[in-house]
């Protein structure tokens, strides 16, 4: 399989051409053959131009690239090494929506051949590949792991927004249903990944692997969101005591925040689910879930607070929301708990809620969370609430942010970028 990759008698297929699929699809294009596919016929059409649907990737990086861009399955036919990169969401119960991965097993399942590669890289709870993804394929095409094809599991890392740590340098785990297959995906992989791969024992390892990445994350982070709660009763900066704990060699550097997004605030429930399943309830793990998923409640209810104590009536005030995608500097808008925090606002009937992002797109957000961005700031602002700490905002100065606030207004920093240099602005962080 690998001769024949390297050698261009064989084709890789990428399915899913997301955050994760189009950076892996693109890397192995500049050395092999590639077929990317995705069912949404639009944004195929934009990456046909050259265009990252997702705004991470610019019209250079698609140069040079042996790709196929298509929605035509009939197309995944001529691929023989297949590559599943779909989204894996939870439902409005926080349990795992399997239905895209599901869907993406049955398009393999269609067009598999013997003697094929699928390698699955969607974040999933360990056993899902082999108990959930497998009989699907082995169901539609007829064939069995092991003998007709060979079955692996390799975690996507890819950070949205991190031009630093990107697909070819990160450490790439791989996984394989046997020794021959691991051995082979793991060459596969190496073709485009500089950094090198790790073995996993297992694919459940593997699995296991990619889940306890970001829970550990998330409880780190509901550790400082806790903490800030507490250090906000007793009137202290809880980015002054980071500050100064940092100083030890092996505190950890986490911070409070509004965990959205399509992993930290996701991937635990993955692996709670699965934990339930086998009768054990988790503690510690949906403890912290619990303190994130609270934190745009208590925030709303900050900004309530002050709106109250200085205008006398809720109904009244004037909020401006500067950052509403889930992370700096990415268009990403998926799970953003700005949007959360907005909804919270909306029920207390404000007089006016602006929101604006210089990297959100106006009519996603309108269809995802029927919230309208605004074209402009405003001025005479009760309170202003930076909650994306987008590069753009941080060349913001106290002048700036009085020229738009009203005398007893509150500037609201969840992100702690003008913890030091807020002057004689009402300021409020996490």
């Amino acid at each position: 399989m690998y001769q024949k990759l390297i050698g261009k008698e064989s084709k890789l297929a990428v399915i899913g051409l997301g955050y994760v699929g189009l950076p892996i699809a693109l890397g192995f294009a500049k050395k092999i053959k590639v077929i990317g596919f995705d069912i949404n016929a639009e944004r195929v059409a934009m990456m046909r131009k050259g265009i990252d649907p997702s705004n991470e990737l610019t019209a250079e990086e698609f140069e040079n690239s042996d790709i196929h861009f298509t929605d035509n399955i009939e197309d995944l036919k001529d691929a023989n090494f297949f590559i599943v990169a779909v989204p894996t969401p939870v439902d409005q119960r926080k349990q795992p929506d399997l239905l895209l991965l599901q869907k993406a097993s049955e398009t393999v399942g269609k067009v598999i051949k013997k003697g094929d590669y699928v390698v699955y890289e969607s974040t999933v709870y360990p056993g899902c590949t082999e108990e959930d993804c497998l009989p699907i394929i082995e169901k539609l095409s007829g064939l069995k792991m092991g003998v007709d094809f060979k079955l692996g599991y390799s975690p996507e890392r890819i950070n949205p927004g991190d031009k630093e740590h990107t697909f070819s340098n990160i450490i790439k785990v791989v996984s394989g249903c046997d020794k021959e297959s691991l051995d082979v995906i793991s060459k596969v992989y190496e073709i485009v990944v500089d950094a090198g791969t790790y073995h996993a024992s297992s694919i459940k390892v593997a699995e296991a692997c990619k889940i306890i990445e970001n829970t550990q994350r998330d409880l780190n982070i509901a550790l400082m969101n806790e903490l800030s709660i507490i250090f906000d009763k007793m009137n202290i900066n809880t980015f002054e005591v980071l500050e100064a704990a940092e100083t030890k060699w092996n505190f950890l550097k986490f911070h409070p925040g509004l965990i959205g997004g399509h992993c930290i605030g996701i991937d635990p429930y993955y692996l709670t689910h699965k934990s339930e399943k086998l009768g054990y309830n988790s503690k510690v793990i949906l403890a912290g879930r619990i303190i994130n998923d609270e934190m745009p409640a208590y925030v709303a209810k900050k900004v309530i607070q002050h709106i109250i104590k200085n205008i006398h009536k809720v109904n009244g005030g004037k909020v401006l929301i500067m950052g509403v995608t889930f992370k700096e500097n990415v268009s990403d808008v998926r799970n953003s708990k700005v949007a959360e925090l907005i909804k919270e606002l909306q029920a207390y009937s404000l007089s006016q809620i602006d929101v604006v992002d210089p990297y959100a797109d106006a009519k996603e957000i309108e269809q995802e969370y029927h919230i309208h961005l605004s074209d402009k700031v405003g001025t005479d602002y009760d309170v202003v609430l930076v909650a994306v700490a987008h590069k753009e905002y941080k060349t913001l100065d106290q002048k700036y942010f009085k020229s738009i606030m009203n005398e007893n207004a509150l500037l609201m920093d969840l992100k702690g970028i003008y913890r030091k240099d807020h002057g004689q602005l009402n300021y409020w962080s996490l």
